[in-house]
């Protein structure tokens, strides 16, 4: 019968597409998991893998093997971790969880100190990564949760999602420019040649060329000049030096402190549902549950916790 470790070569294999890549990320030598690899392959009487393909690949055989295969090491890591968790008497082990970069940047400072607070025996590895790229590692079961905006296209049945929150959006102005002269605004306020955005692949961009029924294209505002970049803090940075104005999501306003500059938007009002996203199957729910609980006693009063009925929930495509 092959053994755990076995397996967790050939998945290590599968998941990397390289054995020398594998077996460093397995903390051995390349001659020891080859042979393991060899013995595993002797044993079930199939090929895994077509060597002569760069990468690496599955063969139809190993396709069905390597499911099977997850199956037995996701059970054998439950049976660990509920052992543990029963052992300590509260959350332990380790959590992978990443968010998307516009939520991170606001939310994980508000958070995360009271977390290890709360729960050290808990190791949290946090990591940035835009929606389709987290999407696809929940899928295939790096990550152990993601918080990103929702709905999405792409959550599959076989992910539960939680809402958090919901956070409306700001407009922000670059000094002395004359939308500032309005209190409240509405999506037909807003001129595309005076809006800067981030970079394609971010939801976040998609939700504000929405509201404000633009085509998902370039929009220039300094003629020859065309920004590409993820960072919300970058705008901003760019609004005070340049011209024109931006949307933020409202949980940038206490990192803003020129709330001169923001206006709010008048019923329906623009913003975001943000969530807790996780595989179905996935058995760390005392963590799940500890960082849901721990993030939304940290939410200010900038988001709901419930979703209002004036809210215009934008969403992600």
């Amino acid at each position: 019968m092959p053994s755990l470790t076995q397996l967790e070569y050939a998945l290590a294999v599968e998941r990397l597409r390289h054995f020398g890549h594998a077996a460093k990320a397995c903390h051995v030598s390349q001659p020891t998991l080859s042979q393991q690899f060899q013995k595993l392959e002797d044993e079930v009487g199939v090929m895994l893998f077509d060597r002569l393909q760069k990468p690496v690949l599955p063969t139809p055989e190993g396709k069905r093997f390597l499911e099977q295969a997850k199956a037995v090491v996701r059970e054998h890591q439950k049976l660990l971790h509920v052992s543990r968790q029963e052992r300590a008497g509260e959350p332990v082990g380790e959590f992978r969880l990443a968010v998307i970069p516009t939520v991170a940047s606001c939310l994980v400072p508000l958070f995360v100190e009271e977390f290890a607070r709360k729960y050290p025996k808990v190791e949290l590895s946090l990591d940035e990564m835009k929606t389709e790229t987290l999407l696809s590692e929940l899928r295939l079961d790096r990550i152990d949760g993601g918080i990103l905006a929702t709905p999405v296209e792409g959550a599959t049945p076989s992910l539960k999602i939680h809402p958090l929150y919901y956070e409306p959006f700001d407009l922000y102005a670059a000094p002395h420019h004359p939308i500032l002269k309005k209190k409240l605004l509405s999506s037909d306020d807003l001129e595309a040649d005076q809006l800067w955005l981030l970079s394609e692949g971010h939801c976040f961009r998609n939700q504000v060329l929405d509201f404000c029924a633009l085509p998902r294209s370039d929009h220039p505002l300094l003629g020859n000049i065309r920004f590409q970049g993820g960072s919300l803090d970058t705008l901003v940075r760019l609004v005070d030096q340049s011209k024109g104005y931006t949307l933020l999501p409202s949980l940038m306003r206490k990192t803003l402190g020129r709330t001169g500059r923001l206006r709010p938007f008048r019923p329906p009002v623009p913003s975001r549902e943000v969530s807790f996203v996780y595989r179905r199957d996935h058995w760390k729910l005392d963590v799940i549950a500890a960082l849901e609980n721990t993030i939304r006693a940290c939410l200010p009063k900038e988001v709901n916790v419930e979703r209002p009925k004036n809210f215009q929930v934008l969403e992600v495509c």
